[in-house]
This record gives structure tokens, sequence and C-alpha cells, in this order.
């Protein structure tokens, strides 16, 4: 390995690759950002094109606590300095994009951050450095290339690029609609016009809402049924800031949700079109139907063409994102890290990988992984007494104030390691499957805050469904709502999970319902482990 090779190459300044510089910096390591663009933040700049984030920005909590408030900051990326928080940008519960652009561009200047710009990358390759059949065994630098043929040289490459292709579903004659990231956003453009948008997601939505006031006729059109973020807790599914046609499809203001498949379009010879939809309601009808405008809005893709054969990842959901470990490494090319958006095929359609309020602890995860992998520098951890009293109060004191856990549900994990004499050690935000197998002969506890299974299936607003006392703590199991669980590993036998109840307010600290259930579970299984 060259001595002058980069300990780390990032691609991409956008928020995730910004959050791993920051990091990377702090941590003194060799680094380099490479970014396309004259500037950070450049998918902003464009996306999304109504300018309106669907990321919250709530300033006032009534908490003082810089922790909890991050459950309601979706946009601040994480850092030390106070004054490089999003809400000191905008008032706004839904802000403007633009905000989002000054505060990219802020951060990676007040913080120092290393960054390359007017360097976008062209070819990413690793040339071997000893003979093998198998690319994934060839372990030289990699080498990265930028469109004006410099060169840089690194023994790990983090992609943190986003997903910068739009994804064009393979309807014949698709190629003559306007896309998402290029049709007109001005609603005079559509005055009197009737309008296909292909699509189901925030997308679609927001670029119909902008059009009912002008367009004639409206149809959203996509083969799968609607789902929704309140419903789900999935926060890419629609939201209700985006919602405003279903309104006007359930009042009969001519505007209409097509459950089906667009099977072609026709561009005509006076500009319009026609477009032929099986209904996927009434067994596969099929109907051709007169627009003169189809806006496709189907989301995005990564672009994975930079990446010579010798480091091409592997991808998954149809090609849409690499296939990544529990470490956010490529499963096919070792040291090929990802960051950000395009980590989403971890929890895809469940969590907010996908989100900088997710992304931005998947990020630092995958910080504390490489310092711990190549520099020596173990996870953080503290120490405590192996006792119920002290193993209840630490879950307690954290599960009430982490970000972290709240926002990246399910996967990740504080994990409690029984060391024995008595000790045991806390380490907060391991992803969950990176655990691997129980820690040692006592095992290790996991602590996760998660939803009831099912819970996409129940209506959160319907009041004829059954719901659990929040005092019934034998029952909280059931709870379909976020709460906590923690689970016992131990070799050779099953994990036992505690539920601690949902609360309304999501404060678990009432001595009779959680905090002393809790205890008891400690106390039940540090019983039956070996001294």
């Amino acid at each position: 390995m060259p001595d002058n090779a980069l300990d780390y190459l990032v691609i991409g300044a956008g928020p995730a690759g910004l959050q791993l510089g920051y990091f990377l910096h702090a941590a003194g390591r060799r680094y380099q950002i490479l970014e396309a663009g004259p500037a950070p933040s450049m998918f902003f700049r464009t996306f999304p094109r109504h300018r309106t984030l669907i990321s919250i920005n709530k300033k006032h909590t009534g908490w003082d606590d810089p922790e909890i408030n991050l459950r309601m900051d979706w946009n601040s990326l994480l850092s030390d300095d106070p004054d490089l928080l999003f809400t000191r940008y905008s008032d706004r519960y839904f802000p403007h994009a633009d905000d989002m652009v000054r505060y990219l561009i802020d951060f990676a200047r007040q913080t120092g951050l290393r960054v390359t710009y007017d360097a976008r990358v062209v070819r990413v390759d690793r040339p071997s450095d000893r003979p093998s059949d198998r690319p994934s065994d060839r372990r030289g630098p990699f080498v990265v290339t930028d469109e004006r043929g410099r060169t840089y040289e690194a023994k790990r490459v983090i992609v943190a690029t986003g997903v910068t292709r739009p994804n064009v579903p393979p309807i014949p004659g698709v190629e003559t609609a306007d896309l998402y990231g290029t049709a007109s956003t001005d609603p005079a453009d559509y005055v009197g016009q009737r309008v296909l948008i292909i699509g189901k997601g925030n997308s679609a939505f927001e670029t119909a809402d902008n059009l009912i006031e002008t367009a004639a006729v409206i149809h959203v059109a996509g083969p799968n049924s609607l789902r929704m973020a309140w419903r789900t807790h999935y926060v890419g599914h629609l939201r209700a800031v985006n919602n405003g046609l279903l309104d006007s499809y359930q009042l009969k203001s001519q505007n209409a949700l097509l459950d089906g498949d667009v099977r072609r379009i026709e561009r005509l010879d006076d500009g319009t079109y026609l477009a032929t939809v099986a209904f996927a309601r009434v067994n596969e009808v099929t109907k051709d139907i007169p627009y003169d405008r189809v806006i496709v809005c189907t989301g995005f893709r990564f672009d994975a063409s930079i990446f010579a054969d010798a480091c091409r990842p592997a991808l998954v959901i149809a090609d849409r994102f690499p296939a990544v470990t529990p470490a956010y490494e490529s499963v096919n090319v070792p040291d090929l890290h990802f960051a950000g958006t395009i980590t989403q095929s971890r929890d895809f359609k469940h969590g907010t990988s996908g989100f900088i309020h997710g992304f931005r602890y998947g990020v630092r995860a995958l910080h504390r992984i490489l310092e711990s992998r190549h520099h020596g520098v173990p996870w953080p951890a503290r120490m405590l007494a192996a006792q119920p009293g002290p193993l209840a109060t630490a879950v307690i004191d954290r599960v009430n104030r982490t970000s972290a856990l709240w926002q990246q549900f399910g996967l990740l994990a504080d994990v409690i390691v029984l060391d024995g004499d008595g000790i045991a050690r806390y380490l907060e935000e391991v992803p969950y499957d990176l655990q691997g197998p129980p820690i040692g002969d006592r095992g290790h506890f996991a602590i996760t805050l998660e939803y009831g299974p099912d819970h996409d299936k129940v209506d959160p607003f319907d009041i004829a469904v059954s719901r659990i006392a929040q005092s019934d703590s034998a029952r909280a199991h059931e709870g379909h709502y976020l709460h906590p669980v923690v689970r016992h590993h131990r070799p050779g036998q099953p994990p036992v999970a505690h539920h601690i109840t949902e609360n309304l307010e999501n404060e678990w600290n009432s001595e009779e319902v959680h905090v002393e259930p809790l205890r008891a579970f400690f106390a039940r299984q540090t019983a039956s482990v070996p001294v």
C-alpha cells in the first residue's frame, strides 16, 4: 500500500459526505471529499422540485436537552457546535430547500472540511496488487479519477453520492414523457390540461398538488396500493403535506387515483398523449385515456457506472441501491463503503436510512466501525455495575433521551456486555445485526426502540381498534406504537425479550409501570448466567 495513499476518499459533499467528513476530520484521519459541483448540496438546489422539504424542523419542543431536540429536528447534521443546527436557519416546520443549501454550505465551511469541488468522479478502479481470479481478493488501493483527469489513491472509498439517476419504469413510449426532474413547475403551463402523473410517492403528489388550481384533470397512477406515512411510520410514504389531491379525488373534483399499470404511452402527432392503463381493481380491464401531459415521478436510483469491473459493487432492489453489510460495506468489494440515502437497502421502506435524520446516525456508526477496524479505537463505552438496579437505570435514562435509537428504530441498538466480576460495558448505537453471536458466556443485552408487529396494518385513528393500556406492563409486547425492547442474547439460546410499555409522551419513567418490570427482568436474566 503506498505511503501517500489517503486513509479515506469520500465521494460526494451532500449531507452524508459532509457528516462523515466531520467525523474523519475530528479524528485526524487522512481524508479528502470529492464533489462534482462547485459547492456542497447540489441535490437540494434542484430537489424537491417544488422546494418544500418533507423533513420536519420543529424548533419549539419545550425541551432544553439538545439530544431530545434532535428527535424533532430532521435536518441537522451531528456536530459539537450549537450554531450548526438547522433550526437556526428556518422557522418553518416544513422548510424551504434553499435553507438546506445555505446550511450545508455553512457546515462545510465552518468545520473546515477538506473538499475538492468541481471534481466529478468518472472512474473508481482497484488495480490488483496480487494475482487472483476473484476481484474481492484484490486489496490494493483504490484509484479514483475525476473528469479533469486527476487521480487519487485511497485505502478505502466511501461513496456518498446519493441517488442521482431517475428511476424510469420500462414502459413503451415513456421516453416521450416529462421527468420529475425536468418538467415545468409553473402551474400556468398546465392551464386547462389533462395531466397523467406516473408514481404514487411524495414526488408524484407534490407535483399533483402544485397543479390542482390550473389543470383540468389530474390522474395519479401506480400499480400498488397507496401507503400513508401516518399509518406505516415510514416517512417516505405519502405525507399529509402532499396529499391535497386525495380530497379532490374523493370529493369528486375531476382528479383521480388510478390503481393499475401504465402499459403504454403514445405521443400523438398533435403533441398530446394516449396512455394505456390496466386497472388492478376491475380484473385488469384496460383503457386508453387521453392526456395533454405525462409526468414520470417514480423516484431515483444509484449510479454505479463509475465503477470498474475490479470493484463494481453488487446492487439490490431492482438494481436501485448498493448491497451493503451491517458495516455499510459492499457485500462483494472489501473497503468500499456507502453512506447516506444509498444505504436504505438496510431498512428499505421501513426505516429512516434514506433520510438525514436517520443516516446521520448510520454515518456515525460507520465511522466508529472504521475507527475500530483500522485504527485500534474501541467502540465508545462506559462501565457500570452488572446489577439489576444500575442496568435498569442506564437503560431508562437512555431510552428517555436518545435520538439515534428513536430515529433508527430497530436498526441501531445499545449493547450491554456482561464482562464478569460484576462489571458491564454499555456501548451506544451499534448496528443491531452487526453484533454477531452473543458476546461471551454471559451474553449481552441489546436495547432498541421498535414499533409492534404488524403496526402498519393498524389504523391509528380507528377508535374501534383495541389498545393496550399504558399501565398494563404485562401486555407491553402487544403494543403497536414505538416502545423500548430489551433482549438478552446468550450462546446456544434464543434471545429473551422484555418490552417496556408504550407511553403517550414517550416518557418511560414510571417506577411501577416501566422501571420495576425492567429491573425484575434484569434480575432474572443476570441470575441465569455463569458467575
